[in-house]
């Protein structure tokens, strides 16, 4: 169920050029799915008069609360997360499909890279609550900086890392590291830039792994009326924020 809310910032932790806001509701928060995204109003620029989509981070029913990991790009990101504890942000939730849940004898791996690591954190919550069992996520970045709450994730499951430069994990790409060949895998779910996609994909095809991503298209409206976020697909043109955002790869033109 859609919904159109006002939150409070009530927590806050930030970065170069990132933040995490934990924003609360006065209302009680609908069911949302690892993968699914908001859509947040930015007020007080003079060009985001479009929302912005975020990628739900983490989820408290309890406290109904909602994180945000959000990377500064451009207007709209810079003013998000620049916002002070106290300030009022208006969202439309929980947009778009989530990933697909998998089976409890199912070895899964997430994957992400840089602010692609946002949406693995909450799946990977509710993977544990309904399996009883730790997930393992390959993470990466071009250096140990790009790579931030690394305790929130091992708190949840074993946390694999890549930088491009050797200064954390294993040097290199993600679908470098040694896991692949030491590790059995029949699932992947990836999220981060879309170079770094493809190349798992590659890799799931490969080895004839199951694999979804989460795709990070240009999404203006999040309803599927702009078509500015259309991805061409076995099944032709689609919108990411309504089809998606995740995606089978056997549906992508890859």
């Amino acid at each position: 169920m859609k919904k159109i809310s006002d939150f409070t910032v009530v927590g806050k932790q930030s970065w170069r050029r990132a933040a995490c806001l934990r924003l609360k509701c006065d209302d009680k928060l609908p069911e949302i799915r690892g993968g699914q995204f908001v859509h947040v109003r930015v007020d007080g620029g003079q060009q985001t008069y479009l929302r912005r989509p975020i990628s739900i981070h983490d989820v408290d029913y309890q406290n109904n609360t909602i994180d945000l990991l959000i990377q500064e790009k451009h207007e709209g990101t810079k003013i998000l997360c620049g916002l002070p504890v106290g300030s009022k942000v208006n969202l439309v939730y929980p947009l778009g499909n989530g990933f697909t849940m998998p089976e409890n004898d199912d070895e899964i791996l997430l994957v992400g890279g840089g602010i692609g690591i946002a949406p693995l954190l909450y799946f990977a919550k509710t993977i544990k609550e309904n399996r009883n069992k730790k997930v393992s996520f390959l993470l990466g970045g071009r250096s140990s900086d790009d790579l931030i709450l690394l305790e929130r994730f091992r708190e949840v499951g074993e946390v694999l890392i890549t930088t491009n430069d050797g200064s954390l994990g294993e040097c290199g790409f993600v679908t470098q590291h040694s896991l692949w060949n030491m590790k059995k895998i029949n699932k992947i779910y990836a999220c981060g830039p879309m170079p770094m996609m493809k190349a798992v994909a590659k890799v799931a095809r490969e080895k004839d792994i199951w694999c979804e991503v989460s795709l990070e298209n240009q999404m203006a409206c999040g309803i599927g009326a702009c078509l500015c976020c259309v991805e061409n697909t076995t099944e032709g043109n689609v919108c990411v924020c309504k089809e998606g955002p995740v995606f089978n790869i056997n549906r992508l033109l890859w």
